[in-house]
């Protein structure tokens, strides 16, 4: 069988990323330009800078893949784009550079969901893994509990109906002082403190989440107490949100017969998380390697080369979908 080789384009957000894969799970080349650096200052992402930064780099880090994977444009089997969701300018960058290159070299143009890459960097880090299996989705901007039925079939069981698990942590970061990005550094200051404070819970029926309430809870004890112990209020909130996200993912597990869970996206990243997974009965637990949770193109490029094979192929009419669904 001809070995298949595509190309990701990362824009989504604010990293710019491309990267060359072969047959959907063998890394050639990952390169990632961050701007983390850029946005740090106004305490998260700013749109029009995102974007305007993607324009600034897209061209260098094609170059730079290319140049790592040892690979022409020629040799390549497909561009693989993100088209949503994200951020409209930013997504519309890396989208209209890849419909420029498909176009150019007269190679297929193969649009990608976001959150399909996210659940495609399990693959690259587990030669063994194959669908079906049930995936906990947690970002920025999504927290979704997925079937993953087939390479390119989807259900999603559970959703967030308000803040996504990211924006939570982004949030309570911002409240005690630690600045942006706030994932991180809220489950570094978690590993010092104790979870002793107790904090709230929304439970719902179904596998829906909701954060907003446990956000509000640590902003208002805050609030009362500035000389809280901030160490212990991290490791608190930490405790509770793996609370819920457990109790969710059980119910998926008894719906479902399906023993085995991948984590995915930026907060799969989480220590507190991956333990908590980890600690599970009876369930087998994947996780992305830690450089592949945030967004690169990689995951990209793996997930268009199952797209690929499933025969989809986009036009140049492709247009970026801020909102789209998986």
């Amino acid at each position: 069988m001809k070995d298949i080789y595509t190309l990701g384009i990362e824009s989504s957000c604010d990293e710019t990323s491309v990267a060359i894969v072969k047959n959907g799970r063998e890394i050639l080349s990952n390169v990632i330009d961050t701007q983390i650096p850029i946005h740090e200052k106004y305490g998260g992402v700013v749109p029009e800078i995102a974007s305007r930064n993607h324009i600034e780099a897209i061209s260098r880090v094609t170059k730079k893949a290319l140049e790592e994977a040892n690979m022409t444009l020629e040799q390549i089997d497909a561009i693989t784009p993100t088209y949503g969701p994200g951020l409209v300018g930013a997504l519309l960058v890396g989208l209209s550079y890849a419909k420029a290159l498909s176009f150019a070299v007269n190679k297929p143009l193969v649009g990608v969901n976001h959150i399909q890459g996210h659940i495609a960097a399990n693959y690259i880090t587990y030669a063994e893994l194959e669908p079906p299996f049930l995936c906990m989705m947690m970002s920025g901007g999504n927290t979704q509990i997925i079937y993953v039925k087939g390479y390119t079939e989807f259900e999603v069981l559970g959703k967030t109906r308000d803040d996504a698990i990211g924006e939570a942590f982004d949030k309570v970061a911002r409240v005690v002082g630690l600045g942006y990005p706030g994932g991180p550094k809220v489950d570094k200051l978690a590993l010092e403190g104790k979870p002793t404070i107790d904090l709230p819970k929304t439970h719902f029926e179904n596998m829906d989440f909701s954060f907003s309430g446990i956000k509000t809870a640590v902003i208002n004890v805050h609030h009362k107490n500035p000389e809280i112990n901030k160490a212990d209020l991290c490791a608190s909130f930490e405790k509770t949100i793996v609370e819920i996200l457990i109790e969710n993912v059980t119910k998926a597990v008894k719906l479902t017969g399906i023993k085995t869970i991948a984590l995915a996206g930026g907060v799969s990243a989480n220590k507190f998380i991956r333990e908590a997974f980890l600690n599970l009965e009876d369930i087998k637990v994947y996780m992305p390697d830690l450089k592949l949770c945030t967004d690169n193109a990689a995951m990209i490029a793996s997930a268009g080369y199952y797209n690929y094979l499933a025969g989809k192929r986009d036009g140049l009419e492709l247009n970026a979908i801020p909102n789209l669904k998986l």
